[in-house]
């Protein structure tokens, strides 16, 4: 059985690299393609986790639009999956990458296994365009590997078959618990440079639709929680220029503010293990920090994670900056509201979730398992 995985940004690398070092070692055989949608932000991870592609699509151009990454992935995977004909493609999650690809593979009538499928909004332009991107990766897809009995819940409410639905947990987990697990020498790196004592604030913001005002109110409510009591905010700011901008413009030369360039995903994992608080608008981030206990401020107004809002390991925030700047001096100032959302349940997965996905195709191959 050929199996071709497609991924372009760094949350796919990340949560397909436990997945894919499953089937490395077995008797499947594999081609990865890289469409480069996110290009300097990967091959640091694709170096990290020794992934070495088959195919590259070099798509990236600077600022480059939904429609360019669309078309670009649309006509050039297929000319590859013309060539390989794959019995599967793979695909993670949710993003422009993923979803060309997903088209790609149906309009040449390649089955498709989607990873993380059945994560909702409903709301399509929150997050856009991954709300809508992944509806689209569903409604064409054969196999579905949800990450929990929600997502699964959602699937079967839009009809899909009950046999076709895998629940896993997400291999964000898997791959962060392996990263986390490892020693990590702080020593000349930028965890280098903050003191022991500071309650760090941990700060992601990359979202589409928080480009403009939105964006500008979250710095501006930074720039208020860096006034806290022994507060030292730490924010690795996204190469996307719309970020940016409006970071450097509020943020840059600040007291207690520490902008950085994107870090590597070992170092932002030891970050995050000495973190205080997570504010951010990341998916993945919402997975990953219940398993530090670690209480997370989501900078949206919707999450398709609703799990971790439902146990209390997050909390939606918004964008407005009064909003923001009340519910991070809530954890600073009450303890037992802090122990209440670090202590909560991770209802993401127990770091098994790529032997799941493995085991489920070993089934089908061998024909134990109808595909």
């Amino acid at each position: 059985m050929k199996l071709l995985f497609v991924f372009g940004t760094r949350p796919e690398v990340i949560k397909l690299f436990p997945v894919i070092t499953e089937f490395q070692n077995s008797d499947f055989e594999l081609k990865i393609c890289l469409t480069g949608q996110h290009k300097e932000m990967v091959q640091p991870l694709l170096d990290f986790f020794q992934i070495k592609p088959d195919f590259n699509l070099n798509l990236m151009k600077e600022n480059q639009s939904l429609e360019h990454i669309t078309k670009t992935v649309l006509i050039q995977l297929s000319e590859i999956l013309e060539k390989e004909k794959p019995d599967y493609l793979i695909v993670q999650g949710d993003t422009t990458t993923a979803m060309a690809s997903a088209l790609a593979a149906f309009y040449k009538k390649i089955k498709i296994a989607h990873i993380e499928a059945g994560l909702r909004t409903y709301n399509k332009l929150q997050p856009f365009p991954e709300e809508i991107n992944r509806r689209i990766i569903d409604s064409v897809s054969d196999l579905f590997f949800a990450p929990t009995e929600t997502t699964k819940q959602n699937l079967l409410n839009e009809g899909i078959q009950k046999e076709k639905i895998f629940v896993t947990g997400n291999t964000v987990i898997d791959a962060f618990l392996l990263t986390a697990s490892k020693k990590f020498n702080e020593k000349g790196t930028e965890l280098d440079k903050i003191p022991a004592n500071k309650k760090i604030v941990l700060v992601t913001c990359h979202r589409r639709e928080s480009f403009g005002k939105d964006l500008e109110n979250i710095c501006n409510a930074i720039k208020e929680i860096s006034e806290f009591d022994n507060a030292l905010v730490v924010f690795p700011v996204h190469l996307n220029p719309n970020i940016k901008k409006t970071v450097n413009l509020i943020l840059s030369n600040q007291k207690n503010i520490l902008l950085t360039n994107p870090l590597s995903y070992p170092l932002f994992v030891h970050l995050m293990k000495r973190s205080y608080l997570i504010l951010t608008d990341s998916g993945g981030i919402q997975e990953e920090a219940p398993s530090l206990n670690k209480p997370v401020l989501v900078l949206r107004e919707k999450t398709e994670r609703t799990e971790a809002v439902k146990t209390g390991a997050a909390k939606i925030v918004g964008t407005e900056t009064k909003k923001i700047v009340e519910e991070t001096k809530k954890l600073f100032k009450e303890e037992k509201e802090y122990q209440k959302m670090a202590l909560a349940e991770n209802p993401f997965g127990d770091g098994n979730a790529s032997k799941r996905i493995f085991d489920c195709f070993k089934e089908i191959k061998n024909g134990k398992r109808k595909s």
